[in-house]
């Protein structure tokens, strides 16, 4: 069984520290939920799982099957198994949705390609391509489309679903796949992972709001406040806070919550 595993994370930008000590540990073929109100650091936690340069790891550790990943760059973390999801992917005029999954999925599957080597053969890629997109309902002229150019917000975050169908990652960390989607696409995204879960990846859905976890129902909800995971529960945790937000969580852990408001202090007079 493959393993992410995050030990005491401290990570800063610039001069402000935002993770104070996290620690997570997500298996292969579990379903966790991370939920915790702006500014909380969750998707800080996102971005230095997959080595964006401007997080940096102060203290602590993340490992893959053991592996410490903290001085590896994405693409090395994308080959040993991670997939990021963004809440605002990005835009690539002139790249084709297909173009770019073969790319992807040439680098990603086979680890010692060089620049310049064959890709994916062609046949065999437009063979698992077509098969993927019947499979989740995307309709064929989608790949012949630019990544991302003129897409809504549902199309953007149905891109993402293909990708990752496409990459099959060991673990999938979503960062608020659902923002700003109306419920039609919520919907459509929230069947998209479902076919895709399972146990063969994990997955760490980052989300304000229970929409996306009614069909990806998560075995651990973790609650993030002030830079730490202070809570952890089943189903029934996501279901209070969304339900309740995060009142009775600062009530819990008054210490935190201390934190949280001094930060919001700092923030202001900065």
């Amino acid at each position: 069984m493959s393993t992410l595993k995050i030990e005491n994370l401290h990570v800063s930008v610039g001069e402000t520290e935002i993770l104070k000590g996290v620690n997570l540990e997500l298996n292969k073929g579990e379903v966790h939920a991370l939920m915790g109100p702006n500014g909380s650091g969750k998707s800080t936690l996102a971005y230095t799982l997959v080595g964006h340069p401007k997080y940096e790891v102060t203290q602590g550790s993340i490992t893959i099957d053991g592996q410490d990943i903290n001085e590896l760059d994405p693409a090395e973390r994308a080959r040993l198994g991670l997939f990021l999801a963004f809440q605002y992917p990005v835009t690539i005029p002139g790249v084709k949705v297909a173009d770019f999954l073969r790319h992807a999925i040439s680098n990603v599957r086979n680890p010692d390609r060089k620049e310049g080597e064959e890709l994916m053969p062609m046949r065999e890629f437009r063979k698992e391509l077509r098969s993927t997109m019947e499979e989740l309902n995307i309709d064929a002229e989608f790949a012949r489309r630019y990544l991302n150019d003129g897409f809504s917000g549902g199309e953007k975050k149905r891109m993402e679903i293909l990708q990752l169908a496409m990459l099959k990652p060991k673990f999938a960390i979503l960062d608020e796949t659902d923002s700003g989607l109306d419920s039609d696409a919520v919907r459509v995204v929230s069947e998209g992972l479902n076919k895709l879960s399972g146990p063969h990846m994990g997955v760490l859905i980052i989300t304000h709001h229970e929409r996306l976890l009614e069909y990806n129902v998560p075995q651990f909800t973790h609650v993030m406040l002030a830079g730490r995971i202070v809570e952890t529960g089943d189903a029934s945790l996501a279901r209070e806070l969304h339900n309740n937000g995060y009142a009775g969580v600062r009530e819990r852990y008054p210490e935190a919550a201390a934190e949280e408001e001094a930060a919001k202090g700092a923030t202001a007079t900065a």
